[in-house]
C-alpha cells in the first residue's frame, strides 16, 4: 500500500472520529485514583487519536506523530534503512515498516530495512529486526546494530527515546537531551549522505545548543510539532535533513 494513500485513508477516518466526539466521556471507577491518574484516563477516553490507533491496529497513538511528520516532510521512503531508538511498544516501527516497504508489501518497490531498539521488550513485528531489552546508550548495543546492518549505511535515524519523568522539568529536560545526543552521535557516525535524523525532546534551555550542533551536519534543521502531539505537552521534535557527512559542511 502506498504511504500517501494510507495516510489519506487515516486522515479521513480521523475527521470522522474527531467530529463524532460530541460529549465528553467520564471514566468510571475512579475511587482511590490520584487526580493525575483520573485526568489521564479522561484524556485517553476522549482522545480521537487513541480511537483511531485502535481502528488502524497501531500499537499506540504515537504512530500518528510519525505519520504526520513523514507525510509533510517526506522522510520515510521505500528501500531505506531505518534505525529507530526508543521503539517500544512499536507504533513508530509499524509506520517505518510500511513506509520503507521492509516486509515487503509492494513487490514493485525496493525493499527497505527497519531496526528497532528499546530498553523495554518489544512484541514481535514482521518486517522489523527488534532489539528489545537493549540499552541504546551502551556500546554493546551499538555493535549489535552494526552487526545487523552488515556494512549498510542508515538513511533515517528516529529517536523517540525518553527518560522516566521525574516531574522536575529541568532534570527531565537534561535527561532527554542526553538521549537525543546519544542518537545523534550514532547517526553522524553511521548515516548515508543526505540521510535524515528525527528526535523527540522536551522544551528547555539546551534546545538551542542541540539545534546548533545538528546544523553542523545537516543542511536543514527544523523544529516540528505534529497535530497529534498534545498542545499542552512540552514535547517537540527536531528534524535534520540532508546529512552532509563528517567535516564536509
Amino acid at each position: 500500500m502506498k504511504m500517501r494513500s494510507r495516510c489519506w485513508s487515516i486522515w479521513q477516518t480521523l475527521q470522522f472520529c474527531t467530529s463524532s466526539v460530541t460529549n465528553k466521556v467520564i471514566p468510571k471507577n475512579l475511587k482511590g485514583r490520584s487526580k493525575s491518574s483520573q485526568d489521564w484516563l479522561t484524556r485517553q477516553l476522549n482522545d480521537p487519536y487513541v480511537k483511531l490507533a485502535k481502528h488502524n491496529q497501531f500499537r499506540a497513538r504515537s504512530a500518528f506523530k510519525l505519520l504526520e511528520i513523514t507525510e509533510k516532510h517526506k522522510i520515510i521512503k521505500p528501500g531505506q534503512v531505518v534505525l529507530e531508538c526508543g521503539a517500544a511498544p512499536g507504533a513508530w516501527t509499524q509506520v517505518a515498516v510500511t513506509g520503507t516497504n521492509s516486509l515487503p508489501q509492494d513487490k514493485n518497490k525496493p525493499q527497505g530495512m527497519v531496526v528497532a531498539v528499546d530498553i523495554l521488550a518489544i512484541y514481535p513485528l514482521p518486517g522489523a529486526t527488534l532489539l528489545g531489552g537493549k540499552d541504546f546508550t551502551q556500546k554493546e548495543t551499538h555493535q549489535e546494530i552494526l552487526n545487523i546492518l552488515q556494512g549498510r549505511k542508515i538513511d533515517v535515524v528516529l529517536s523517540d527515546m525518553a527518560p522516566n519523568a521525574s516531574g522536575i522539568k529541568e532534570l527531565d529536560h537534561e535527561n532527554i537531551i542526553t538521549l537525543a545526543y546519544s542518537a545523534l552521535t550514532f547517526a553522524i557516525q553511521h548515516s548515508a549522505l543526505d540521510a535524515t535524523f528525527l528526535c523527540k525532546i522536551w522544551e528547555g534551555h539546551r534546545d538551542g545548543k542541540l539545534v546548533s550542533d545538528m546544523e553542523k551536519f545537516y543542511r536543514t534543521v527544523k523544529v516540528v510539532k505534529p497535530p497529534s502531539s498534545r498542545s499542552e505537552s512540552s514535547e517537540k521534535f527536531l528534524l535534520g535533513k540532508m546529512f552532509c557527512g563528517l567535516g564536509t559542511k
